[in-house]
Formats: C-alpha cells, structure tokens, sequence
C-alpha cells in the first residue's frame, strides 16, 4: 500500500530538475515503483510534482540514460529491473569505445566471477547445484540456437554467482549483467565458440560439484581468457566495420 510518505510532493525551485530526478529516483528505490511497472504519465507527474513538462522531462531523460526507466512507443514508461541500472551507460561505453574500455571489462569480470566460481564450491547448496545444472543441461540442449543458448549461458553465470552466497560480489554482476550478455553474444558469431563455452562450462560444473574452489578458480579463469581473448577480437571487427560504413556514407 502506498502511505502518505510515498506520495510525491512538490519540489522547492532550486536545480529544478536535479530535484525532480531525485524524487523519481527515490519512488524507484524505495520500491514505490517496482519493476516492470508502469510509472504515471507525465501530466500526473507534473501535476503531483508542481513542475513543467519541461524540466520534467529533463529528469526522466535523465533516468533513461541511467538505465532506470525506459519509454515504449505508443505504451507508456515503465521501471526496468534493478540489474539494469547504470548497465546501460556502461555498455554504451564498452561497446562504442577504445581497446582499453574492453579490456577493463575483461578485466572486472575476471576478478568478480574467478573468485565467485571459488566459494560457490566452497558454499553451494544442493538447490544451487542443481539450478546449475539446468542451465548446463539447457546450454547442452541448445546449441543450434544461438538465441536460447546465449540465454542458459548467462543464466549459468548468474546461477553460479549466487551459489557464491556474497550479495556484494552478486550485484556487482548483476551491474554487468548486460554487458556480460553483450559479450557472449559477440563471441557466439564466432565458428566452433558454443561447443568451446560448453565444455568449459562443464568443468566449472565438475568442480564446484567436488567442492574444489581451486579447480573451480582455475577452470573459471580459463573460460574467461579464452573467451575475452574471442571477445576481443569481435569488438575490433564491430568497430572496423561501423568505421567502414561510416567511411562509405556521402560527406
């Protein structure tokens, strides 16, 4: 139920939109608006608020960029899920930048999932183990279809992320959840990747099984340096590409 506490009121006319962006923030925080919900219409908002179209705009242009929130035509604007937040300026980054941006990603996923993989064997419970294995059983399933197996590939990560029992580590994947899904993506267009995914996945599996975070470690490290180096090599490819298409468009 909504108390009176999570009823907008209207903003004092200082760094308008800054203000307004923090009210909308804090709906979305406090769970006023959760997830998947659609948030009032922007008459309502400025009527609630005490503001212009204008500037109200502004803050939910705002939070659109933040990964917050996002419109769809002709439908409304609805709350994205919490794994989004910020991932989408991120991957904007990541997927538009330098080598060097690719290789800080590379490197953060190294350091976050290397070491989840470890007391995920260390601390997995039978419940974890077999949601783990599903998403290996659906990745074996799914290898014709790039789509269904890119999706058991990511589920997999996440699987074995929370089997590590560290909510601070957990949502430092969640942050880059989409840039993770970004990445096997990319790398799935390469010939021979998914066979090569699977195994690897199957040993990450075999290890947290027999409890053994060293071999978990280890088999994690590896899967990730083989696929960054892929990875890689497909970002330089997308940007050859956009470089030679944009070379090709009349001044």
């Amino acid at each position: 139920m909504v108390t009176v506490q999570d009823q907008l009121t209207p903003v004092i006319r200082t760094t308008l939109t800054a203000d307004i962006y923090r009210k909308l923030v804090g709906q979305i925080i406090r769970g006023v608006w959760r997830p998947g919900e659609r948030i009032p219409a922007e008459r309502q908002l400025g009527q609630q608020l005490g503001v212009g179209r204008a500037s109200l705009r502004e803050a939910l242009k705002a939070l659109e960029i933040m990964g917050m929130i996002e419109t769809r035509l002709g439908d409304g604007t609805y709350v994205c899920k919490r794994s989004e937040f910020l991932s989408r300026p991120l991957l904007w980054a990541i997927t538009s930048s330098s080598d060097t941006d690719v290789h800080e990603l590379v490197e953060a996923r190294r350091l976050i999932e290397t070491e989840m993989a470890g007391l995920a064997a260390e601390r997995a419970t039978a419940e974890d183990m077999k949601l783990i294995g599903t998403h290996l059983d659906n990745m074996e399933r799914s290898r014709e279809s790039v789509g269904e197996f890119l999706q058991s590939d990511i589920e997999f990560h996440m699987a074995v992320g929370q089997a590590a029992h560290n909510s601070i580590l957990l949502n430092a994947l969640l942050l880059i959840r989409n840039l993770l899904q970004d990445w096997i993506s990319s790398s799935l267009q390469t010939e021979g990747v998914a066979e090569k995914a699977l195994e690897h996945h199957k040993a990450i599996f075999l290890a947290i099984a027999k409890k053994n975070g060293a071999a978990a470690r280890a088999a994690m490290q590896r899967h990730l340096e083989d696929m960054a180096a892929i990875f890689v090599e497909a970002q330089k490819r997308r940007r050859e590409a956009n470089a030679s298409a944009a070379a090709d468009i009349p001044a």
